[in-house]
This record gives structure tokens, sequence and C-alpha cells, in this order.
């Protein structure tokens, strides 16, 4: 459905958001409207999308349509994967949608884990897949892809879920690594726990979490855009001193010259047979 002010000003462009109606992908939507875009909201609750796309229309002065969509399921995808790449004012793509889990590897249901999957991997990369190209033939545009701390700390939750998130970081850095040059601005947010009915959906109450881990989502989208005004390519929201990611950064960098060599390192006691015949 489409939402549209009586004297709206030219747009920035129009981003599209996942998970757009709750939580903080309503947020962004909200923080990209009042900075001038119009939007493409995506999600499966239609009332709470409709609702959301109302108040945003009438609070910011934007364009707003709202495509009620389940990103699990294949079809669902078809369509947006369509938008992305016919659609020339699409300038932002914000992979918000997601779902995670809290529950142990032994206790977890194989069901659920491949559902996270397909919403955490498949859909995010086929949405990236279909915007990135597009971006570049237009000249640029940013993609926004929603990770989490549990990417560099699977130890936290379900061991699943971490590695969606992991496969999130990696993917980012690989496109900013071949594609920052032709005009492709790229993003991984990777915030704490926040304040979100995530918690309940994890399978752990927000209500067990200790107040002072848990961030607003206000807060974290906040930070996150002012992470991508700074020109960051990973944004942790909670990290008080940036020099704490760059020396993780650099470490794992340091490791390049040495993770593929003709033989073993000599640590393992391996010795090759220089026995003539």
């Amino acid at each position: 459905m489409l939402h549209t002010p009586v004297t709206p000003s030219p747009p920035k462009g129009v981003a599209l958001i996942t998970g757009a109606s709750a939580g903080m992908g309503a947020i962004y939507a909200d923080r990209l409207a009042r900075r001038g875009f119009d939007l493409i909201l995506v999600a499966r609750n239609s009332e709470r999308l409709e609702s959301l796309a109302t108040r945003i229309a009438g609070d910011c002065g934007r364009r707003i349509e709202t495509l009620t969509s389940d990103l699990r399921r294949a079809d669902h995808v078809d369509d947006i994967e369509d938008r992305l790449r016919t659609d020339g004012d699409i300038s932002m793509l914000v992979n918000n949608a997601g779902v995670g889990s809290a529950t142990p590897l032994l206790q977890a249901d194989i069901a659920a884990m491949r559902g996270m999957i397909a919403l955490n991997v498949e859909a995010l990369t086929r949405l990236t897949y279909a915007a990135a190209p597009a971006f570049v033939a237009r000249g640029g545009g940013t993609i926004i892809n929603m990770a989490s701390i549990v990417a560099i700390g699977p130890e936290i939750l379900n061991g699943v879920y971490a590695g969606t998130k992991a496969f999130v970081v990696a993917l980012t850095q690989s496109l900013h690594h071949e594609l920052a040059a032709r005009g492709l601005r790229v993003q991984a947010v990777l915030p704490g726990a926040v304040g979100t009915d995530f918690w309940d959906a994890s399978g752990t109450p927000l209500s067990n979490l200790p107040p002072e881990i848990v961030m607003t989502p206000e807060d974290a989208v906040d930070a996150a855009l002012a992470g991508l005004d700074q020109g960051e390519l990973i944004t942790l929201p909670s990290l008080p001193d940036a020099a704490d990611w760059q020396a993780y950064e650099d470490a794992r960098q340091a490791l390049f010259p040495n993770l593929s060599r003709s033989e073993p390192a000599d640590r393992y006691g391996v010795r090759r047979d220089n026995v003539a015949s």
C-alpha cells in the first residue's frame, strides 16, 4: 500500500527496509524518513506495517510504500529482488529482517534452525545480490546489513544463529573489498542486546537480561547511523573505543600471509621425506 503526503519535499532517494514493522527496523524507517528518504517498508505484519507507515508519512512528509512479505518464503523474496533490480529510485537497502535463538545446540529444533538460515542468510544474500549490481550500475548506493555481536562471540547464544551473523559480516567485508571503488557503500551493524521483542521470540525473555547490557533500539539505530556517517564498515554500537576493533581487525589481517603455504607449520612436526629414489 502507498502512503503519500500532500506536499512531499524532493527525496534523497528511496530506502528499502526489511523487518520494518517493529524493533530496529521501525526505528530505521523513522530515522531515514527524517533524513529525507522515501521508504519501501517490508515485513510480515501488515497491520503494524500500515500503522507505522501512516505515522511516518504524517510526521515526516515522506512517501511510504508497504509490502507485506515473509522473506522465509522464496517466492516472496522473488518479488523484492525484482523491485531492487528494476526500481531506479532505490538507493539504500537495509537488510534488517532476521530471527535469533538462545537455545543450546542439543535442544534446538532443526526446522527452526533451517528457517533461521533461510531468513538470516539466504534471503539477505539474495536481496544483496539483487541490490549490489543495480546500485553499481546506477552509480552508487548503500547496503546496511544487520549482524550481531555473536558474529565475533559465538559462545554467547545459539551457534547456528552466531554462524548466520558471522556470514553477514564476512559478506559485508567482501562486498566492501570488491565494490567500494565502484560506488557501493556497505556497513555491517553488530549490536549487543537490544530491547526488542527479539528476545521473547528467541527463547530468552528480555526481563531475564541485566538492564546494564540492554540498549534501546532508538540508541542502537542512532549509533549505527552515526557509524555510517563516519564511514565505518563495521559498527559496534556498544564498543567504547574503536581502537579495540581496529586491533582485532589488524590481528586478522596479520594472519593472511601465513594462512596458505606449501608446507605444514613446524609446530605440527610434519617432515617431508626428501630421500632420493
